[in-house]
Order: C-alpha cells, then sequence, then structure tokens
C-alpha cells in the first residue's frame, strides 16, 4: 500500500557540523509513531556524516544527483555506487535547478533513472513548467514531455518517486492552489496508469514548491498528492518537522 512521503532537499547549503546538527535534530524529533516515510537529501560532502548521525531512525538518505556513467574520467561527478556506498536510497533526478543551470535533458534524466534503479537506488523524478509555459497554457504539455522522456524503456517503477514541481513556486514564496497542484497530480497519474497500467496507482507523486507547515495539510488531502519535497523548510528543523507532523 502506498505511504506518504516528505523529502527535505538541502540543495548547498550546510558544512558537515552544520548537517550533522541538523540531522540529528530531525531524528530527534521525529515521532516513532508516524506512517510515512521521511528523507533528507544533504550536500555530497555531508552524505556520509549524516547517514552516520540518522543511524537508528526511520529518515533515509538522499542524495542530490548522480552521474548516469558506473566509472570513468568524469570529474567532479559522483557515481551511483557511490552514492550506494554512502548509505543512500534515494536520488533526485531532473531537478528544475539541474535542467536550468546545467543544462540536463530528458534524454540524460532518462538514462540517470535507468543506472539509479539498476544500482538500487529509488529515484525521486521532478517534472515541473515555468511560469511563462504556464502563462503559456502548455503546463500538460511541458509535463507530459518530461515524464514520458525520463521513464522511457523504464520497467520498474515499485520504487519509483515523481515530485511535481512548478519552477514558479520554487523559492518564490508562491505556492500553486491545491486544485492546481491536484490537476497537474491527477494528470501525472493518468500519464503512469497508461505506461504502467493499474500498478500506477502505487507510484508516489510529491509537490514541491514553497511548501511550509502551512499549506502541507490542505495539500495533502488532495486524492493524488503522496507528499512533498521540500526545499527551504528542510533547513530548519522545527519548520520540517512541523510539516511531517501535518501528514495524514
Amino acid at each position: 500500500m502506498k505511504t506518504w512521503m516528505v523529502a527535505g532537499n538541502w540543495k548547498m547549503h550546510n558544512t558537515i557540523a552544520e548537517s550533522i546538527a541538523l540531522a540529528r535534530a530531525i531524528k530527534d524529533g521525529l515521532s516513532p509513531l508516524i506512517s510515512g516515510d521521511v528523507v533528507v537529501a544533504p550536500p555530497f560532502t555531508a552524505l556520509c556524516a549524516v547517514y552516520e548521525a540518522l543511524k537508528g531512525s526511520r529518515i533515509q538518505l538522499a542524495a542530490q544527483n548522480m552521474h548516469d556513467e558506473d566509472k570513468g574520467a568524469y570529474t567532479g561527478e559522483i557515481s551511483p555506487a557511490m552514492l550506494t556506498d554512502v548509505g543512500c536510497a534515494y536520488v533526485i533526478l531532473g531537478h528544475s535547478e539541474r535542467r536550468k543551470y546545467f543544462g540536463e535533458t530528458d534524454e540524460r534524466v532518462n538514462r540517470k533513472v535507468k543506472k539509479a534503479l539498476a544500482a538500487g537506488l529509488k529515484p525521486v523524478v521532478c517534472v515541473g513548467e515555468t511560469d511563462e509555459e504556464r502563462s503559456r497554457g502548455v503546463t500538460q504539455a511541458v509535463v507530459n514531455r518530461q515524464v514520458l522522456g525520463a521513464l522511457t524503456g523504464v520497467d520498474r517503477v515499485d520504487d519509483l518517486v515523481i515530485a511535481y514541481e512548478p519552477v514558479w513556486a520554487i523559492g518564490t514564496g508562491k505556492v500553486a492552489t491545491c486544485a492546481q497542484a491536484e490537476e497537474v497530480h491527477a494528470f501525472i497519474r493518468e500519464l503512469l496508469r497508461g505506461l504502467y497500467g493499474d500498478i500506477a496507482k502505487n507510484i508516489r507523486i510529491l509537490y514541491g514548491g514553497s511548501v511550509t507547515q502551512d499549506n502541507i495539510a490542505e495539500l495533502a488531502a488532495m486524492d493524488d498528492i503522496d507528499g512533498a519535497l521540500v526545499g527551504g523548510a528542510s533547513l530548519k528543523a522545527d519548520a520540517f518537522l512541523g510539516i511531517i507532523r501535518k501528514m495524514p
């Protein structure tokens, strides 16, 4: 049965010491009675230390990106095996900041998804439209291209997570209304159903974009929203825990 998920993307924030402190604060404040999955994605430099800090808890570790080759002369890159070696269970792929600043394409994301699954990592595949694309009325076309592009030839979906993050809502304080978010989530669910049949109902679809403890309960009450990918609010333990506590 599908369970909710809240993942914190720390992006390019926190030294190792700061990451350990944040991880411990989240661990200490997390109720053992929660029914869903909690994931944190520190920067690469802190993955090993955070994994050690989280031992004995239900919190799982994610990386923010990875390369699509197992090894080689790719200076500055990180392979899937390197991530599993430090304890990662998840990896975030195709985030809009990777697409915007580093030129990642749907095809590249697709290669990464396949490599992640082959390595035993659970990919969190990010999709979403820009403000300009929404204003032109092409949100569904953009999301359709990104979802189908990322999942071409992917048949292992038991470990797959999709995160819908409208680019115009990331770090801006703007949040899609519940109706806007649910409309796109339901559209993604139908795309997944077309690809994978009835099993699509078990694929978790997260919402991301200025998620806080003030708006998460209403968002999570929507039929096709299965949790959240949290950015800024995940950098403070109280704010992140407040989001988790409001999950159904």
